[in-house]
């Protein structure tokens, strides 16, 4: 039972994590990440494939046992109370289907009436979450028939069935078309606006830029930035600086003079030859055009323009989200699920 005397009212914090830390032999996958998730909110946690972003989300739900550091879920330790974590959580991903011959609705009146919910209630709750993510129409269809979207609108649906006052979303809209990802952006949506609160990890810029009231960006780890996407934008600049050079064994040098002559860090992103830089002051421009045609650096393009999420990331570790995807390490498998 959940103690009386801690309620779940939006003015509180729905996540509290201090120091988390996970390691897997060598790889110390999570690094003293620390989190302030407030109830009632969106709050994505942003960072590319081996970051730490699942590891944390499986500390979080009680799946797998920090090395060190501390969390609570509403006020309740995921290390000294597990059993009552698990009651306050919903994880998508944890849900597999009972058998792929069945239906969508069999396979949610099964989950439902594993949850305890009687056998009427259990079919007015499928019918519910079906029609909420638009499955309606394939209510009767196997789900070894269901696209990849479909599954994860199902995955989610299932998730909600006890209605959970905070739910963990690991990359819901990986792989999805835009028409799908986009559904599941306005269902995120309403899932706050009817009471929850929502900790998604994500790659895409954009999905945490739309969606999100605050922002964690975490690389190799750590958590190397934390605000709403206005703050992180304003943190690198008023503007930023997009150039790319015709020649590729150019751009260190280009590189160089951007960082002389703005006085900032600039960064190299995926596309051959393409500059990035934040700025304070637009005038400086025209110095660096200056300088660049005295070095005989020949520019393919050049724009200023607002400052991105993808420039957050590009200015504050040094490479795109997507560009780390390949060098990261990987995150290992749990191998330890709390009693």
């Amino acid at each position: 039972m959940v103690k009386e005397n801690k309620t779940l009212g939006r003015g509180e914090w729905a996540v509290e994590a201090r120091g988390l830390v996970k390691t897997f032999g060598d790889n110390r996958a999570v690094d003293g990440v620390d989190l302030q998730v407030r109830a009632g909110t969106i709050y994505a946690v942003l960072g590319p494939n081996g970051a730490g972003k699942t590891t944390t989300i499986r500390m979080l739900a009680t799946l797998l046992r920090p090395d060190a550091g501390s969390a609570s879920i509403f006020g309740y330790d995921v290390k000294k109370e597990p059993q009552i974590v698990r009651q306050l959580i919903g994880v998508t991903g944890q849900y597999a289907s009972v058998d792929e011959s069945l239906s969508a609705t069999e396979n949610l009146i099964i989950f439902s009436r594993l949850l305890g919910l009687g056998r009427g209630e259990a079919r007015r709750k499928a019918s519910e979450l079906l029609e909420e993510f638009g499955l309606t129409e394939a209510a009767k269809r196997p789900l070894k028939n269901f696209s990849g979207g479909m599954r994860r609108r199902l995955d989610l649906a299932a998730s909600l069935i006890a209605q959970p006052p905070l739910i963990f979303l690991d990359e819901p809209t990986t792989g999805l078309d835009p028409r799908t990802r986009a559904q599941m952006w306005e269902t995120i949506r309403r899932l706050v606006k009817t009471g929850s609160t929502v900790l998604l990890t994500t790659q895409y810029l954009d999905e945490a830029d739309q969606l999100a009231d605050r922002i964690a960006v975490i690389d190799r780890g750590h958590v190397v930035a934390e605000g709403t996407a206005d703050e992180l934008k304003a943190s690198v600049g008023t503007s930023s600086l997009h150039l790319r050079v015709q020649r590729a064994h150019e751009v260190d040098g280009a590189k160089r003079l951007v960082e002389h002559t703005l006085g900032v860090k600039a960064a190299l992103s995926a596309e051959a030859g393409k500059i990035t830089a934040p700025m304070s002051d637009a005038d400086k421009v025209t110095d660096l055009l200056i300088a660049l045609r005295t070095a005989g650096i020949h520019l393919a393009e050049i724009s200023v323009l607002k400052p991105t999420l993808d420039e957050v990331f590009l200015t504050i570790t040094g490479h795109g989200v997507k560009e780390n995807e390949n060098s990261a390490s990987h995150e290992a498998e749990p191998e330890e699920v709390l009693a």
